[in-house]
C-alpha cells in the first residue's frame, strides 16, 4: 500500500510503498476513506509523544469500510462495513474498561502513534468489538473522519467533563478544529459562546458557528476581557489549543466556582497555573481525553438528525501525495476548518 512514512523527527515524511498490515487478532484492517489532518499528528511527527517509533506511518482520526477480520472478533463485524474509530483505542478489558470510561484505558493504543496509523490505504485497529462505531447511512467519510479527535474530543469535554448548562457562558480559547467544534457544540446546547483566539479569520468562523462575543487575544489581557463580557466570567472554559498562554488565559477567565477543562495537548515541561485563583474562588480543573466508543450514537444521532453539523468544519480535502508538505505546514500558523485526507483517492 501506499503510506505517508517519516524516518526522521521534524524532518520531511514522504510517501513510499509498505506491506499492506495483516489483521491483528481480535481486530481488523480498514480500508482508508478518509482521514484527518490534525496538530497532534503534527505533534508526533515533530517528536513530542514518547510513544512513537521510527519509520512511522502518522494518522489517527478516520474512516473507512473494513476490508479484513481477524480471529476472535465476536461483534458480527463483517467486511464491507461501514465504520470509525475513537482515537483512543481501548482494550476492552481493564478496570477503566470494565468502569465504561475506555477513553482512559489502561492499556491504550492509539493509531498514528503507538502504531502505524491513517495516513496510509489501510490502517489495522486493534480490538475490534471495543472500538468499532458502525456509520449511520448517509453520514460521509469525510464528516465522520472530523469526528475521530476534535469533534468527539469538543463533545464530551463540553457536555459530560464540562457539565455544560443551557445560559451558562463558555469560553473557547483556541479556535481551530476542536475549538470551533466546542463553539458549535456548546452554542446548540444553548449556551452564550465567547471565543477567544489571535486570528480574526478564527474569530469569524466562530461566529458563524454560534460564538456571541469574540476576543482577539492578540489585542490584549484575553481574560480580562472575557470577564467584561460574560459579566464576571465563564461559568465554563475550555483551552483546547494546548499552550501556556491559553491554559492560564482559560482559569483566569472563569468566575467564582467555575470549570476549567484542558482539552489541548500541552508538551510535558512546567506549565503555570494560577493556582492562587484556584484555591481562592474554588475553580475545578478537569482533564478531558477522547470519547469512548460506547458514547458515540446520541453524538451520531444529534448529527444524523441537523442538530450538529461536523460537516460544515470540513475547509478541504487533499490526496495522500499533498499530505507530507500539509503535515509539515500545521506548524506554521492557523489553517482554518478540518483538513481531510483521502488516501484511496
Amino acid at each position: 500500500m501506499r503510506a505517508v512514512v517519516f524516518e526522521e523527527f521534524a524532518k520531511p515524511a514522504a510517501i513510499r510503498d509498505v506491506a499492506d498490515p495483516a489483521p491483528p487478532p481480535g481486530g481488523v484492517v480498514l480500508r482508508v476513506e478518509a482521514t484527518g489532518l490534525c496538530r497532534s499528528d503534527w505533534h508526533g511527527w515533530m517528536g513530542h509523544d514518547d510513544t512513537i517509533s521510527l519509520p512511522h506511518v502518522p494518522g489517527h482520526e478516520f474512516a473507512g469500510v473494513i476490508a479484513a477480520v481477524g480471529d476472535g472478533v465476536t461483534g458480527g463485524w463483517r467486511e464491507g462495513d461501514r465504520v470509525t474509530v475513537p482515537f483512543i483505542c481501548a482494550c476492552g478489558r481493564c478496570p477503566a474498561c470494565a468502569r465504561g470510561q475506555q477513553q482512559v484505558c489502561e492499556r491504550q493504543e492509539q493509531p498514528g502513534f503507538t502504531h502505524w496509523g491513517s495516513f496510509a490505504e489501510y490502517v489495522p485497529v486493534h480490538h475490534a468489538d471495543a472500538n468499532l462505531i458502525a456509520l449511520p447511512d448517509g453520514l460521509s467519510y469525510a464528516t465522520a473522519a472530523a469526528l475521530g479527535c476534535r469533534f468527539a474530543t469538543a463533545y464530551r469535554a463540553v457536555l459530560q467533563q464540562g457539565r455544560l448548562r443551557a445560559g451558562e457562558w463558555v469560553a473557547v480559547h483556541g479556535c481551530g478544529g476542536v475549538g470551533l467544534s466546542a463553539v458549535m457544540i456548546a452554542a446548540a446546547a444553548g449556551a452564550r459562546v465567547v471565543a477567544v483566539d489571535i486570528s480574526a479569520e478564527a474569530l469569524r468562523l466562530a461566529h458563524e458557528f454560534g460564538a456571541a462575543v469574540s476576543v482577539n487575544a492578540a489585542d490584549g489581557d484575553a481574560a480580562t476581557a472575557v470577564r467584561d463580557a460574560t459579566g464576571g466570567g465563564a461559568h465554563l472554559s475550555l483551552d483546547t489549543l494546548g499552550s501556556d498562554a491559553t491554559c492560564a488565559g482559560s482559569v483566569a477567565s472563569l468566575r467564582r466556582q467555575g470549570r476549567h477543562v484542558q482539552v489541548g495537548w500541552i508538551p510535558q515541561g512546567t506549565t503555570p497555573v494560577p493556582m492562587g485563583l484556584v484555591m481562592g474562588q474554588e475553580l475545578e480543573l478537569i482533564g478531558s481525553h477522547g470519547m469512548a466508543a460506547h458514547a458515540y450514537p446520541e453524538m451520531l444521532r444529534q448529527v444524523t438528525a441537523g442538530a450538529l453539523r461536523p460537516q460544515e468544519l470540513i475547509a478541504g480535502t487533499i490526496d495522500l501525495d499533498a499530505a507530507p508538505e500539509a503535515l509539515a505546514e500545521l506548524g506554521h500558523g492557523f489553517r482554518t476548518g478540518v483538513t481531510v485526507i483521502a488516501p484511496s483517492s
